[in-house]
């Protein structure tokens, strides 16, 4: 039997969104364990409307819209339009945490893409315009797969890792939190929707509470997630 190539797209998209990918993405809690820390959130519901307002609110605003002008920037070699939205969505991020985090990622992402003969992602190894969503937006490319998925694989993985982060912290049992990810999920695919119509002029989020957050966690005296 053999696949077609949105088949072998589908299977290369899985790749990317799998925990198995070496970014380190696990090591974030992206200001969920200051939030928690701190008492703002309380159970397992406080935890949900807080992964569900930043999916609905502030990735489908900007992370998913950038990605995008990634995807199109890459698909026509025009570098000055991926250098923009690149240095966009970095100063975008709320925090020193946010935006570390985010060029860690993408820094990540460029070595491992390198590696799988990728040569375009080779300058962002070191760079500080490598977010995350700009070498994502690469494999999209390269992989042909198309953005619509690309974005609601983009989602999937930040809300899995959201979810994964909350059964260490608040602690809760594997079974709540599948239940918790399958009422997220929900969401993704009006957030994607939403992010793709944007015009450029309405690209940008604000969430104060998270940036707060992600900031006071830079200092928490005790923590399991990396700052």
């Amino acid at each position: 039997m053999t696949f077609d190539a949105s088949q072998m797209a589908n299977l290369r998209l899985w790749q990317l969104i799998s925990p198995a990918l070496p970014v380190g993405a696990y090591a974030y809690s992206g200001g969920l364990e200051y939030a928690l820390h701190a008492e703002w959130l309380h159970d397992a519901d406080a935890v949900e409307q807080w992964i569900r307002g930043l999916l609905q609110h502030n990735l489908s605003h900007l992370d998913v819209p950038v990605l995008q002008r990634c995807y199109l920037a890459w698909s026509h070699g025009d570098s000055e339009a991926l250098t923009y939205w690149s240095e966009f969505i970095v100063a975008a991020r709320e925090s020193a945490e946010l935006r570390a985090e985010d060029l860690h990622l993408g820094r990540a992402l460029a070595t491992l893409l390198t590696d799988l003969d990728m040569a375009e992602a080779a300058a962002y190894r070191l760079s500080d315009s490598a977010p995350f969503v700009c070498l994502l937006a690469l494999a999209g490319v390269k992989w042909q797969v198309p953005i619509d998925q690309l974005a609601s694989g983009l989602l999937w993985s930040w809300s899995e890792n959201q979810v994964a982060a909350a059964i260490k912290l608040v602690p809760l049992g594997q079974t709540i939190g599948q239940k918790m990810l399958l009422r997220i999920a929900e969401d993704i695919p009006g957030a994607v929707a939403t992010g793709l119509a944007l015009e450029d002029d309405d690209i940008g989020a604000l969430a104060p509470g998270l940036g707060i957050a992600s900031a006071l966690h830079e200092t928490q005296y005790s923590r399991l997630f990396r700052s």
